[in-house]
């Protein structure tokens, strides 16, 4: 059991620090500090041990992804650092118990894993993390989305869900902030984080690695009470009272920890709130400043160099079926095959124009003019690629898309 103790308390405290855990615990009202395996020295340990030990080229790559090769082997290299410190550490320390360093290793565990539940919860009941589908969602055919994208659709199509796991998220931090309900706040962490893990597994999501570390630290925060969970549970007997013993030795100093633990969490609970409250009016949030010409248009003409023809007789980059415009600084033509031609725009609403470029160039751009006659016509006039183009568009109503438009019934006939 020391043994496993030590390795666990290593690995852990390594991997807290690489990862987003430590940086969620020093949450400031200037944001979120980077997780430390992003930066010097764990950085350059990583890109070592991925060119020395494994012989790849793995740079760290921004994103929401947790499984890129920069993460695995930065893990593989926590890991091993982890066994060799366990036996060294074994070798020379001979002590037979670790009463006071497991209480305050337990103490960093439960903390960090509250503030990461802070984190996903308020991201899911301020519905944020998962964002309702967007108009060019919308028209894509289903087997065209990645396993991906089709989680963080139907999850999105769904605030009550979503809010409702954020809420059993939030419970569970609350719960790990008090000392004595810890244990039931890591029972449902460990339940949410198994959904999570199945998800992130099964639907191909880039947190695979970061839940699966959840679960082990609700495991670890679990260990003690295993065996009155067990009692409980399984064997019908009664529970019996806690081994935990407390941190300080004396009733008042107890206290006092308590109230700067409330404190604590108190504060992380309102900083995670602020910062998932800023992002719902984010230009990427729920409620996203809209496009000027915010909708679906349907192209009922379109004219090239004067001669209008369907659009599969055009060339593949002008096979034009729909228009789409969600948000202000970009918008995509979506072709008769159903893929995307995304741009970025820049409007002009007094003028009525639109400037197009390209998402990876600087230098190609095309110019529209736009009139509206009414609020379902739209007519755009413009030149790209050396080309007149002229579209004459219908918009589509919000009410024809069954997924923007199904509600909860209690009385449901089959389909």
């Amino acid at each position: 059991m020391l043994v496993a103790f030590r390795f666990v308390f290593v690995y852990l405290v390594l991997w807290s620090i690489a990862n987003q855990v430590l940086a969620g615990m020093l949450l400031t009202p200037f944001g979120q500090l980077p997780s430390f395996g992003q930066v010097w020295p764990m950085r350059a340990i990583t890109g070592w041990v991925a060119l020395h030990v494994f012989g790849v080229d793995a740079p760290f790559q921004g994103g929401n992804s947790g499984d890129t090769l920069f993460y695995w082997v930065q893990t593989s290299w926590i890991l091993f650092t982890s066994i060799v410190a366990t036996a060294i550490w074994s070798l020379v320390d001979k002590r037979t118990d670790y009463v006071a360093l497991h209480r305050w290793f337990r103490l960093f565990i439960r903390w960090g894993l509250a503030a990461q539940m802070f984190f996903f919860g308020f991201a899911k009941v301020i519905p944020t993390q998962f964002v309702p589908p967007a108009l060019t969602t919308l028209v894509q055919p289903v087997g065209n989305l990645p396993l991906s994208n089709l989680l963080w659709v139907f999850i999105g199509a769904s605030t009550p869900y979503q809010m409702a796991t954020g809420w059993a998220e939030l419970i569970a931090a609350v719960l790990l902030v008090f000392p004595k309900t810890t244990p039931l706040g890591a029972l449902i962490c460990l339940a949410d984080m198994i959904q999570v893990l199945l998800l992130n597994a099964a639907y191909d999501f880039g947190l695979k690695q970061i839940s699966f570390h959840y679960i082990v630290m609700s495991l670890v925060l679990l260990a003690p009470d295993l065996q009155r969970i067990a009692n409980v549970l399984v064997f019908n007997r009664p529970a019996g009272p806690s081994t935990q013993l407390p941190i300080f030795r004396t009733a008042a100093a107890e206290r006092r920890a308590l109230i700067v633990q409330i404190a604590i969490g108190v504060y992380l609970a309102t900083m995670f709130a602020w910062l998932q409250a800023r992002q719902w009016d984010a230009p990427d949030g729920p409620a996203h400043p809209r496009s000027p010409l915010y909708g679906i248009w349907e192209i009922e003409t379109l004219t090239v160099d004067g001669e209008t023809r369907p659009p599969a007789l055009n060339e593949y980059d002008r096979r034009w079926r729909r228009v789409i415009f969600d948000f202000p600084d970009r918008m995509a033509f979506q072709r008769t095959d159903d893929t995307l031609a995304r741009y970025d725009t820049a409007f002009d609403t007094e003028r009525r124009t639109i400037v197009l470029r390209k998402l990876n160039s600087r230098n190609w751009l095309a110019a529209f003019m736009y009139e509206r006659p009414s609020d379902d016509r739209l007519v755009l006039e413009g030149s790209m690629d050396g080309h007149d183009i002229r579209l004459e568009l219908t918009l589509v109503g919000r009410d024809t898309w069954p997924l923007l438009n199904s509600r909860f019934r209690w009385i449901r006939p089959p389909d």
